[in-house]
């Protein structure tokens, strides 16, 4: 068959319903579906109200993307859209297998890359050799700075974060079958409680995947149910998305800090987690452990994939103190795809198992 016929032509499918066109990057391991053409305008004056609108009305949109036969439970996806903020170059909502997120930090570094390559942003000026990508995330605006050579991203991405701050520290949480756990949440454009693994009897490098899921799982619903999340700024920010577990390392070292990030419906994060990562720097610093500009490298015990991350400098969110986070990352391109549907498929729509 002709290579340029076999790239164009679609299989049969439903003529009501438009093809999703994507394309697909990971960044340290985790997955990120880009929608190109597809899907249904998603309409609202503001970001939030664009997000609350597609949960309402196009969350078949969500499980078409991320779901099995085209997706798997832990796949992730982005849905780019119109942003009110003058400054931003573009606006995202992030789709997950429970639903949409505030933040994230991974897809925030392929979207770096994929702005730049698809001219969203024009290329930056011959010898300055980095382009700035402001992403309007529902946490907030984010900008991106994207290596360039000839025009086209080249190596890390790194990008600048919301204000990032400790809502608690030290907090005792009763987990069911653990007792009185001690764990702090902090946020980093996403709440997350955190909480050395140490603390189960668990090695996070080494322990088997489902063990650190469980437990982490346990402690999301704890904190849930005992513990009232609120941010200052947003009541659509205010919810608990997941839970870090971590080896221990809070103190600044040179040496990496490992940690697994499980979040939404028991997903586990492959990367070290840019949001996750946000949160880490933001409750060591808080806690002394870390200074302006020191850097710290996080690996994710999922796949051994690193991040670095510094705290730039101080800020406020509401009445917290906070910082601002630079989160650095290597995202790639693993493809291109057009995710069609037949008509009277009974699963057109997708499916879980658990």
């Amino acid at each position: 068959m002709d290579s340029a016929l076999a790239v164009s032509r679609l299989p049969p499918h439903d003529p009501g319903t438009p093809a999703l066109s994507v394309v697909d990057m990971h960044t340290g391991g985790e997955p990120l579906r880009i929608v190109l053409a597809g899907c249904p305008e998603v309409i609202g004056p503001t970001l939030l109200a664009k997000r609350r609108y597609m949960r309402q009305h196009l969350d078949y949109v969500r499980r078409r993307l991320m779901f099995e036969p085209r997706g798997h439970r832990d796949m992730y996806g982005a849905v780019l859209v119109q942003s009110e903020l003058p400054d931003a170059h573009l606006g995202v909502l992030f789709l997950h297998n429970e639903g949409y997120s505030s933040m994230c930090g991974h897809a925030v570094l392929a979207l770096g890359r994929f702005a730049l390559d698809f001219g969203l942003v024009p290329p930056p000026p011959a010898g300055t050799g980095e382009a700035r990508v402001n992403i309007h995330c529902p946490c907030g605006l984010v900008t991106a700075f994207v290596a360039c050579e000839g025009g086209r991203s080249c190596g890390p991405v790194r990008f600048h974060s919301v204000p990032a701050f400790v809502l608690a520290s030290d907090l005792v949480v009763d987990v069911p079958g653990h007792g009185k756990v001690v764990v702090d949440i902090a946020y980093g454009g996403a709440f997350y409680a955190l909480v050395s693994a140490e603390k189960f009897g668990l090695d996070v490098c080494s322990a088997k995947t489902r063990d650190l899921v469980d437990t982490a799982s346990a402690v999301t619903e704890a904190v849930k149910a005992q513990f009232k999340i609120n941010h200052p700024d947003s009541e659509d920010l205010s919810f608990l998305y997941g839970t870090i577990l971590t080896d221990g390392k809070d103190a600044y070292s040179e040496e990496p800090t490992t940690n697994i990030c499980v979040f939404a419906d028991e997903q586990v994060d492959r990367s070290p987690t840019g949001s996750g990562v946000t949160a880490r720097i933001a409750l060591q610093y808080h806690k002394g452990f870390l200074e302006l500009n020191q850097t710290r490298i996080f690996k994710s015990s999922a796949t051994g994939s690193v991040f670095t991350g510094n705290a730039v400098r101080e800020a406020k969110c509401g009445d917290f103190k906070a910082v601002i986070v630079e989160v650095s990352g290597q995202a790639h391109y693993t493809g291109a795809a057009s995710l069609t549907v037949e008509d009277g498929d009974p699963l057109r729509d997708g499916f879980l198992l658990k």
